[in-house]
């Protein structure tokens, strides 16, 4: 069970800190021919695919294109515009992975990976146009100043937000500023006959990369990645260390759905779990700056303990660093479905103006030597990025046999297992997706956020009740009732949702689950107790505990009888 499938992404991307770069070696007369030159320039010194002559010849016919249509085209022309579509196109002649990012849109780009924002904190969902409070982030500005869960903001700074075709960019550009700045904000409240006014001052909100760690059993510790992040290495650290200290002796480290982000945090998380100086990764590039091996070098806080690591078709980049290391030095025990295959490394490089070129300077390889990277051809991103879709529609992610594996690409463990390379990571263990609870309706209730507005409202007319739960006794004893059930499919049919008995009953047990897990969000304010409801009912992680015996044998150093 992974609801976050309904709205996923094909076509993760991922970031690496390394070296700085400069533009001082270009001269033009026009800024967007400045930039656009600048990114040929890069790509000639850093692949060498033209001589310097080429290179002159080809900047110069930039210049003179751009002369003429600045001085004898018909109409006015933007020629930033132009420019912008001009860099766009030519790195869609380069690999799927090189992009340029305009100056507008870095900040918001890169903060997912950088650990906090500034803002006024609170998770929100966007229901019937209008702007609705999920949850105030615990300690964040907007829970001291008194915003709950339920809350609806209409007007920021007397400027009406609801029923203007909002958007997350819109409620973005509204609510997030610099630290230390007002925001005068007007709610709409159930409990209150009139709209409410706070006055929220913006703070320093941080994010979280690890969303869970707890304790599947007496035994098993559970621990969710859900990207790699400038802060991912000490939450993980954290993470581990409560588990540990409460009595974990194996691990499930789930990166489902992970897109990956900063290497040397990937290469971090694998130290802590492989013993000796192993090899981790290696990356090769044209130029020797780029062509570096990392290796455990120091004594990590679980280097013995059997490891399970849960993977599927949405981790790539450096989720499958930590996957293809492991499996290939026979550590742990990957169980899921093929990962995405992302090999290729980007540096980020600063343009003048404020924009960013994300610029692919090498490939990286598993310890058995396999560039996990699948196929793609220049200039035909579309393609590319249909591949997860293909992937459903051959049925790859219902059937291990429908596999497509390149035998050519072969290579071994350090335990001598055959793994393959082009293509992602191949789980030790596969496990079908679950679409047993699929219908058109659920797709219909997730598409109109009803699930969570159900939630939400059930959360708010029970808190007093919920509230004097403590988390175990919630889930050991709070169940969504028969009749629970019947108001939410009440709810759904006043929201012009189709009832259709047989779509409904299908996914019942499902939405029930789901809806539980919510409602524990919305009165903890805490993924963590949300993650233990619906892992209940995750036909993957319960797969997981029922290979444990695979994963001990290869701690122990007995490695697998087979790849299966």
């Amino acid at each position: 069970m992974n609801p976050t499938k309904i709205n996923q992404t094909d076509q993760p991307t991922e970031k690496v800190k390394i070296y700085s770069n400069t533009l001082n070696q270009i001269r033009l007369p026009l800024v967007v021919a400045l930039t656009l030159c600048a990114g040929i320039f890069i790509g000639a010194k850093m692949f060498g695919n033209q001589n310097q002559q080429d290179l002159q010849s080809v900047t110069l016919k930039f210049r003179e294109i751009f002369h003429y249509i600045n001085n004898d085209y018909v109409d006015s022309v933007n020629l930033n515009q132009v420019g912008e579509a001009g860099i766009k196109k030519m790195l869609e002649e380069l690999d799927p992975h090189t992009y340029y990012i305009p100056a507008a849109e870095v900040e918001e780009s890169n903060a997912p990976l950088e650990g906090d924002f500034e803002g006024i904190g609170v998770e929100f969902n966007i229901f019937k146009d209008t702007l609705q409070v999920v949850v105030p982030m615990p300690g964040g500005p907007s829970e001291e100043v008194g915003i709950q869960t339920g809350d609806r903001i209409v007007a920021v700074d007397n400027e009406n937000i609801a029923g203007i075709k909002l958007t997350s960019k819109i409620v973005f550009d509204k609510l997030r500023g610099k630290k230390g700045t007002k925001v005068l904000l007007k709610v709409v409240r159930r409990s209150s006959a009139k709209p409410l006014e706070f006055t929220v001052t913006r703070g320093k909100i941080p994010t979280y990369t690890v969303d869970a760690a707890y304790m599947l059993d007496q035994q098993t510790g559970y621990l969710k990645i859900s990207r790699f992040g400038a802060k991912t290495y000490e939450e993980f650290k954290k993470g581990m260390e409560q588990l540990i200290s409460q009595g974990m002796k194996r691990l499930v480290l789930d990166l489902r759905d992970n897109p990956g982000g900063y290497m040397d945090k990937a290469v971090k998380i694998v130290d802590e779990l492989v013993a000796g100086e192993k090899l981790i990764v290696y990356t090769k590039g044209n130029q020797s700056r780029y062509e570096n091996s990392e290796k455990a070098s120091h004594k990590g806080m679980f280097e013995t303990g059997a490891v399970i690591v849960l993977i599927d078709d949405g981790s790539a980049s450096a989720s499958e660093i930590v996957a293809g290391a492991l499996q290939d030095n026979d550590r742990a025990l990957i169980v899921g479905r093929r990962s995405f295959g992302k090999g290729l490394v980007q540096k980020p490089i600063s343009l003048t103006d404020g924009s960013e070129l994300r610029l692919t300077i090498s490939r990286y390889y598993t310890p058995s030597g396999r560039s996990i990277q699948k196929k793609y051809e220049h200039g035909k991103a579309d393609e590319y990025s249909h591949d997860v879709t293909n992937r459903y529609l051959h049925g790859e992610l219902y059937h291990e046999d429908s596999v497509k594996l390149d035998k050519t690409q072969a290579y071994k463990t350090a335990g001598g297992r055959t793994v393959y390379g082009g293509g992602g990571i191949m789980p030790d263990v596969f496990i079908p997706q679950d679409t047993s609870y699929y219908s058109p309706a659920l797709h219909a209730l997730y598409r109109e956020n009803l699930v969570r507005e159900f939630a939400i409202e059930y959360a708010q007319n029970n808190k007093a009740k919920l509230s004097k739960l403590a988390e175990n006794e919630y889930l050991t004893q709070f169940e969504i009732s028969e009749t629970d059930w019947q108001q939410f499919v009440a709810f759904a049919k006043e929201e012009k949702i189709k009832f259709v008995e047989k779509e409904f009953a299908i996914s019942k047990n499902f939405l029930k689950n789901q809806l539980k897990a919510m409602i524990a969000r919305s009165i903890w304010h805490k993924e963590t107790v949300s993650y233990r409801v619906l892992a209940k009912e995750d036909t993957d992680i319960q797969g997981c505990l029922q290979h444990f015996e695979k994963a001990e044998d290869l701690a122990k150093g007995k490695g697998l009888t087979s790849n299966k």
